[in-house]
């Protein structure tokens, strides 16, 4: 089967979005099919383009097997709304500019929450004359509104029309939470063409590791408790709370926070821990793909954090998965739903509600003083990761695509394993 594939973020970049589309990519290429991917140049979070990249008009590679396309786009920081609207808009036209030079495929995804990137799909797919399959990555603009980058406007009213003008449109939709279907299900999209296809871990990629001893020493956290958030400090993701745990438990000289990733908050954070005097919380800038194993080797618990609003009880952040990989006790701290249910339900690690840094801080004291406890929990964390591989979402959304190539995009939910 031939796939044309829209997304704006792609390896080099490391975000949850870029390695999902990738690593499944991967396996649909050793399994015989042609994948295209349409992009743009790697420049997430930061705004800035790759070592290696430019952003021209058109360049081609090929990773893995895959033939990636990358076309000019407005580059901007993940943070403000106009230059990151600008940014998305770009995207838009020129994946679409992109696309159409390519070789007709049999169907056409386009991946969110880069909402602007599933228009794009959907224009493709129309032009190419093949169904337009739509990857629900988040609930976009509801989204946007729930970080407080936006209020509810008349241009959010549009945005939530085009949406839904979507939803019925596509041939099937892929979500990648059961919570993120019965939203649709709830504004009379058809609950048969919605395949939930969760996210997960590329097991040939995260494996446990031995804590790296030089590292550690290093970044002077050998002979320490750590409590690790690996990935983007966004708006979603609330880590200013993170910093309220750390300055109630700032007296406990054997408990430290190590955050690696970048984002939008993420120099505020910085800044906020300094004029707190935050000595045991550790920043690092982000880091390649092959180096985050080592990061994660540092963690006796792997922080998962959201912020307290509904819209984030139906999200499951990548990072659940990528510390069952590595054999991490996961410490959820978001709204009760479908994460704190696998958290729970696994056995493999702990959930907090948001916004209680008391009750965080409490949890962490517990747990850094049972350490039996701890490694039965990173057991049940191991051993629940094959239940979210990587490959096991590549072969469901595979076997929904070609549900789609085949004419029958309204029963895509059956093609999805139990």
């Amino acid at each position: 089967m031939k796939i044309l594939f829209l997304t704006e973020n792609f390896p080099p970049e490391t975000n949850a979005s870029a390695s999902r589309v990738f690593e499944r990519a991967c396996y649909w290429t050793q399994w015989g099919h042609q994948v295209t991917v349409v992009t743009c140049a790697p420049n997430f979070p930061a705004g800035k383009v790759f070592p290696g990249y430019s952003n021209r008009w058109y360049q081609t590679e090929v990773m893995e097997g895959i033939r990636v396309v990358r076309v000019k786009t407005f580059i901007a920081r993940n943070r403000g709304v106009i230059r990151r609207t600008l940014d998305f808009l770009s995207f838009m036209f020129s994946g679409i500019a992109g696309g159409i030079v390519q070789m007709r495929p049999d169907v056409v995804v386009a991946t969110s929450p880069q909402f602007f990137a599933a228009v794009g799909g959907w224009v493709l797919a129309c032009l190419k004359r093949r169904p337009f399959v739509f990857e629900l990555g988040d609930l976009w603009p509801a989204s946007i509104t729930a970080v407080g980058a936006m209020r509810k406007n008349i241009g959010l009213k549009l945005m939530e029309s085009l949406e839904l003008f979507l939803y019925r449109r596509s041939a099937a939709i892929v979500a990648l939470t059961r919570a993120f279907k019965e939203n649709l299900t709830s504004r009379g999209i058809s609950p048969g063409k919605i395949a939930v296809v969760r996210n997960g871990v590329d097991m040939a990629r995260y494996a446990p590791r031995s804590r790296d001893q030089h590292l550690a020493e290093a970044l002077n956290l050998a002979d320490t408790f750590v409590v690790g958030y690996i990935g983007t400090h966004g708006m979603a993701h609330d880590l200013e709370n993170v910093l309220n745990a750390a300055e109630i438990l700032a007296s406990e000289k054997n408990i430290r926070f190590l955050f690696v990733g970048a984002g939008a908050v993420r120099e505020r954070l910085v800044a906020e821990a300094g004029r707190r005097n935050l000595d045991n919380i550790v920043f690092v800038p982000p880091q390649p793909k092959a180096e985050v194993q080592r990061y994660w080797s540092l963690c006796d618990l792997a922080l998962a954090h959201l912020k307290d609003d509904s819209v984030f009880a139906g999200v499951i952040p990548s990072k659940i998965f990528e510390a069952m990989g590595m054999g991490l006790p996961v410490l959820l701290v978001a709204p009760a739903g479908e994460a704190s249910e696998i958290v729970i339900g696994e056995h493999a690690g702990y959930w907090v509600p948001a916004a209680r840094p008391d009750a965080l801080a409490q949890t962490i004291c517990r747990v850094a003083a049972q350490p039996e406890e701890l490694q039965r929990t990173a057991r049940n964390s191991l051993s629940a990761a094959p239940r979210y591989s990587r490959e096991r979402q590549a072969r469901d959304m595979i076997e929904v695509l070609e549900y789609v190539a085949r004419g029958h995009g309204e029963r895509a939910e059956d093609a999805v394993s139990a």
